[in-house]
């Protein structure tokens, strides 16, 4: 299967302007290709990626910047755009923005990278035009390798190898299912009673970066003081995204390590965490409450962690399924009753139905769990988009249609 290893670079002065100039160059044919599919769409008309990569050809004939970075990857940025739109719609494709882009470029070829291991603690790479760059060896590739990826993060340059490692999924697994409910206070509760959770900053960096935010609003646009400042904005948070991305990886390695079956909720993240700010004429509610709500959303990594899931299932043959979340937060687990009156606090779960206790986020996974057919309880389907079903007094006893219906929560007419 495909995988990807990822090293950080230790580029000469030389190369870091260079990679930095390939990396505008691609920007610019990016934002330039982007604004002639929009300026064709207006017209009605269509264009792709095989017209665009003859105009490029001619390009860069007529402007010799261009012919500075390497074609194939100049085509590659074109093939990334054009699969971007098929997805996305040539609308909802965001430009490059020389503030907010971080640079990054792709050698699609992998047949023209080269790679050696020069001691314990480094290796080399030999890249079209860049030459042969120095990494932190901190682990083998593992296989061969179809493309390498060079990019910019807080201030480093790193190297992505894309290699084929030769390992198959594995058809069958030995453990057991398990239902996760990604939370705002705990990341991750399973349907076992366990938690998974860190903090991913500290009260210092927190400081520091309310510090930097208001030093930020105070610099001048363009000037040297704004970049430093940024900069160290970046390396604040790059030290955080690292560790929810490690936090993530190694949650996911141990779930899809023991069990065969992982049940998450189907959310739509980008949705949920939406600013609810609205319009001057229709200004939104509880915009401060819905703001903190998002912050703690986005920093618990909800949609990275499906993502470590997924990633690591191919390796050890577990299956993700995914479930609707209407209601599993308010519907306990044991007698299938509905009621946001449930919920006490955010970590106690009373059911105001049959009194069953439990913590919050666990009963939530117990019905994610059981909403994928896993264990269903015999007094209820969950209650998840269905009904609440309660069994009848004897196994063939009769019983009135109208006794019947209020049985099931009907009031009687």
């Amino acid at each position: 299967m495909l995988a990807g290893r990822k090293y950080r670079l230790g580029l000469t002065a030389e190369q870091a302007e260079m990679a930095e100039e390939f990396g505008n160059i691609c920007r610019s044919v990016w934002n330039t290709a982007l604004e002639q599919r929009r300026e064709y769409r207006r017209r009605g008309a269509w264009m792709n990626y095989v017209p665009q990569a003859a105009e490029l050809a001619d390009a860069k004939r007529e402007y010799e910047w261009l012919r500075a970075a390497p074609s194939h990857v100049l085509q590659q940025t074109l093939k990334d755009l054009d699969k971007a739109c098929r997805t996305h719609g040539t609308f909802k494709v965001r430009w490059r923005s020389k503030a907010c882009w971080n640079p990054s470029f792709r050698f699609p070829a992998g047949n023209l990278v080269t790679v050696e291991r020069l001691n314990r603690a480094w290796g080399r790479a030999k890249l079209p035009k860049l030459g042969w760059v120095t990494f932190r060896w901190s682990r083998h590739p593992g296989g061969e390798i179809r493309s390498a990826t060079v990019s910019r993060k807080a201030g480093h340059w790193y190297i992505s190898f894309l290699v084929e490692d030769g390992i198959l999924t594995p058809g069958r697994h030995a453990g057991t299912p398990v239902g996760i409910d990604r939370g705002v206070v705990v990341a991750a509760a399973t349907s076992t009673g366990d938690f998974h959770d860190r903090e991913f900053v500290t009260a210092g960096e927190k400081s520091r970066y309310r510090r930097l935010q208001q030093r930020l609003a105070r610099s001048k646009k363009g000037s040297a003081n704004r970049r430093k400042t940024l900069a160290a904005m970046n390396r604040i948070m790059g030290r955080v995204t690292d560790r929810r991305a490690d936090f993530c990886a190694q949650t996911a390695n141990r779930l899809t390590t023991r069990h065969s079956v992982v049940v998450l909720e189907d959310l739509r993240t980008k949705n949920m965490t939406a600013s609810a700010r609205g319009t001057k004429a229709e200004p939104g509610r509880n915009v401060c409450q819905k703001a903190g709500l998002n912050r703690a959303i986005l920093d618990k990594g909800w949609h990275r962690m499906e993502l470590a899931i997924r990633n690591a299932a191919r390796s050890t043959g577990t299956e993700v399924v995914l479930v609707n979340p209407a209601y599993t937060s308010q519907t306990c687990n044991r007698c299938g009753h509905v009621d946001a009156k449930n919920r006490e606090s955010q970590a106690a779960f009373v059911c105001t139905s049959c009194g069953h206790r439990d913590h919050a986020d666990v009963n939530a996974a117990k019905n994610i769990f059981s909403a994928a057919g896993h264990a269903v309880p015999a007094c209820g389907d969950l209650a998840v988009g269905r009904s609440v079903k309660q069994e009848l007094p004897g196994p063939r006893e009769a019983v009135p249609v109208q006794l019947a219906f209020e049985l099931v929560g009907i009031p009687r007419l």
